[in-house]
């Protein structure tokens, strides 16, 4: 701004976040090997120094294919002969949302730290329930929303916090993308806490979280499949501070997935998809474009790289948690997902 207070055209400020190829190297498990997880051992086989030295299925033949694909020393099929690996420093879970609170604790019982795929647990009840497991054992546990730990959230962040756009009054998200009904089975079961709240609203949901922190009230409107998991969901909450965030998430079609902040001076669009390394442009209120900063990523680098250099910084140091996606966000995420969940009117077996 100039001394009168006008936006002036220039940068964004640079990202603070480390290069994930300088953190150390550590020995990866992965438990689940799924399309989420051949994201992922790309990511650390090309953006870190960490190698995946096993994976664990409770199919041999699709733990044996998995390692095959991704250059894998051990396959094993059975998560617990996973998590007994004396040569694995982390496990990463990888598994559907049904089964996270299970399968950390399995990993944690063995002395293991794990990073959890989001969303992290069904519900914020089994998220404590991990957590205070890892804590009790000194283990570090983590939610891998990669989202939290790319390089523009961090810019997004600096610029909310050095009062670029003054005082927040609107955050707008959306991820909808075309997966029912002829998309993953486990979107559309009860069983495995599918619908597209914990697999795509996660982002929306977290995004305002890593802005605003807690809401003070959620309201929300969805419509459900035959199945009774959410199809369609659309959440406006509320803070303290008096900015409002309005969330939308839909598995029956596909949109931009953009997100926009506005403040009272200024605003910031984050191009689509928003969740990945998306461009952000700095905007006056009129639309004249200030400052952009572009989308993707230095080469070799992939998206999880981040997620997983940084789980590597924190067992290094001794951390038990990471700055970028803290416990207490997750419980936040979780909780407000709650909520969202008992108005639309989605319970999961067993809850």
């Amino acid at each position: 701004m100039t001394a009168g207070g006008a936006l002036e055209v220039g940068s964004l400020p640079e990202s603070r976040v480390p290069d994930p190829r300088e953190a150390p190297g550590i020995r990866w498990g992965i438990l689940g090997p799924g399309f989420i997880a051949n994201e992922f051992a790309m990511a650390v086989g090309a953006g870190t120094a960490s190698t995946v030295v096993a994976v664990g299925s409770r199919s041999e033949d699709r733990a044996r294919s998995f390692a095959e694909k991704h250059g894998v020393a051990r396959s094993y099929g059975s998560y617990e002969e996973l998590v007994a690996d004396d040569g694995v420093d982390a496990v990463y879970v990888a598994s559907p949302h049904s089964e996270h609170h299970d399968h950390a604790l399995l990993a944690i019982e063995a002395g293991k730290p794990v990073l959890v795929e989001k969303a992290f647990t069904r519900n914020a009840t089994e998220a404590r329930a991990v957590i205070r497991a890892a804590t009790s054992r000194g283990l570090l546990v983590a939610e891998a929303m990669w989202a939290r730990y790319l390089p523009h959230y961090d810019v997004i962040r600096q610029v909310v916090e050095d009062g670029l756009l003054g005082d927040l009054v609107l955050v707008r998200a959306d991820h909808s993308q075309k997966l029912h009904p002829h998309g993953p089975e486990r979107l559309a079961a009860p069983e495995l806490a599918g619908g597209a709240l914990l697999d795509l609203g996660v982002y929306p949901v977290s995004f305002a979280d890593h802005l605003l922190g807690p809401p003070t009230s959620v309201a929300a409107r969805g419509s459900l499949s035959d199945r009774g998991v959410d199809a369609t969901v659309g959440m406006v909450l509320a803070y303290a501070s008096g900015a409002v965030a309005a969330l939308t998430s839909s598995m029956l079609t596909r949109t931009p997935c953009t997100a926009e902040i506005v403040g009272t001076e200024a605003r910031l669009d984050v191009g689509g998809p928003f969740y990945s390394p998306a461009s952000v442009r700095l905007l006056t209120l009129e639309g004249t474009v200030l400052a952009e900063l572009p989308a993707g990523l230095p080469a070799p680098i992939r998206g999880f790289s981040y997620q997983a250099a940084e789980f590597a910084r924190c067992l290094a140091s001794g951390s038990r948690e990471s700055a970028y996606m803290a416990h207490a966000a997750t419980l936040r995420v979780m909780s407000t997902m709650d909520e969202v969940r008992a108005q639309v009117g989605v319970r999961y077996p067993g809850e």
